[in-house]
């Protein structure tokens, strides 16, 4: 296992190929100029041991000089030991409703970047709890399966935007139904499910009745509402611009509403609690509180420790190349005349 601690300096990389294209316009340059000046001939005869092939040379160790450095400055670590770190917490699945009602603006920057806020923020304050990751709109679709790797479920959860899914509409029921695949049924863990959506519900089937379900399988579910209830309606946006807003099959301008009553209703048939989104921090507590009352379960789970600096060696290549680059003169040396390398003396 290894991570990069500083993905920032990965850009670096970007200047080998500027390096390449200067020398590629200074050479083409310094031919033509050779041109102007004197006949190939005579070009020979005042300068013989002029090497196309040590310049290349040349530019490549600059090059890979510079990549070593740049991977230093990145510094990627490799994790040396794995081991079996017993954890109490409980199983916890997030249900993100990425339908296209979660564009609206009524709440800032919009719903779902709020549900995305939320999910953090709530995963910032778990300490050895597992989390595991659904995304639903007319179906609904595993992203994380449940894990204690805290930052792949907010790498997971950034990635996810209303074009994941191609059945649109909102069917809390399949998200439901999906989460309870999510635990395991042996496992004696306390299950918590917590819904982020606005709450409108577009299937046949009903989410309270899926939610009588889960509590059945020892799911407590809690919901919060992302949205107000007087509602919004739905950007279509073109690069960051609001071109127009979505509309029914009566041209009439769609206005999407908070349905606190729906979400109401699902977290009271499965033992839980609905909460207001509009206040991160306030959810935030909330459920901070409700988790404490909960009973913990012992668990094993493997982590990776240890994990040591590699850049040493890196710097250490680059300084060598470079120390290689000073003996590397741009004139032809005795044994590469006679390999006479892209029939320079032709």
């Amino acid at each position: 296992m290894f991570q990069l601690e500083q993905k920032i300096w990965i850009i670096g990389f970007v200047v080998i190929p500027i390096l390449v294209l200067i020398f590629i316009l200074v050479a083409v340059w310094k031919r033509n100029r050779q041109k102007k000046f004197a006949s190939p001939e005579l070009l020979e005869k005042l300068s013989p041991n002029r090497s196309l092939f040590k310049s290349i040379l040349k530019l490549t160790m600059l090059c890979l000089a510079f990549a070593f450095l740049v991977v230093a400055l990145i510094n990627p670590k490799i994790g040396t030991k794995l081991e079996t770190v017993r954890s109490e917490g409980v199983d916890i699945v997030f249900a993100v409703d990425v339908s296209k009602s979660m564009l609206a603006e009524d709440i800032a920057p919009n719903r779902l970047e709020k549900s995305k806020q939320l999910v953090s923020q709530i995963i910032n304050n778990l300490v050895s709890d597992r989390v595991g990751i659904v995304a639903y709109a007319g179906k609904a679709f595993p992203q994380l399966p449940i894990t204690t790797d805290y930052a792949a479920a907010k790498l997971f959860l950034q990635g996810m935007n209303t074009d994941m899914i191609s059945s649109q509409g909102t069917a809390i029921n399949e998200a439901i139904e999906l989460a309870r695949t999510f635990y395991d049924a042996e496992d004696q863990t306390s299950k918590i499910l917590i819904i982020i959506s606005d709450g409108e519900d577009h299937s046949e089937t009903s989410a309270s009745d899926a939610a009588k379900n889960a509590q059945n399988d020892g799911i407590k579910i809690f919901t919060v509402g992302v949205g107000d209830v007087k509602g919004g309606p739905i950007p279509i946006k073109r690069n960051g611009i609001v071109l127009n807003y979505k509309k029914d099959q009566n041209n009439e301008t769609v206005i999407t509403k908070l349905d606190e009553d729906n979400l109401k209703a699902i977290a009271r048939n499965a033992d839980g609690q609905y909460i207001n989104g509009s206040s991160t921090a306030a959810v935030v507590n909330s459920l901070k509180e409700i988790l404490e009352t909960i009973e913990k379960t012992e668990f094993e789970s493997q982590q990776v420790s240890d994990y040591k600096d590699q850049f040493q060696w890196f710097l250490a290549f680059a300084i060598a190349v470079l120390f290689l680059d000073i003996f590397l003169l741009e004139r032809k040396t005795a044994w590469l005349r006679k390999l006479n390398l892209f029939n320079e003396n032709i």
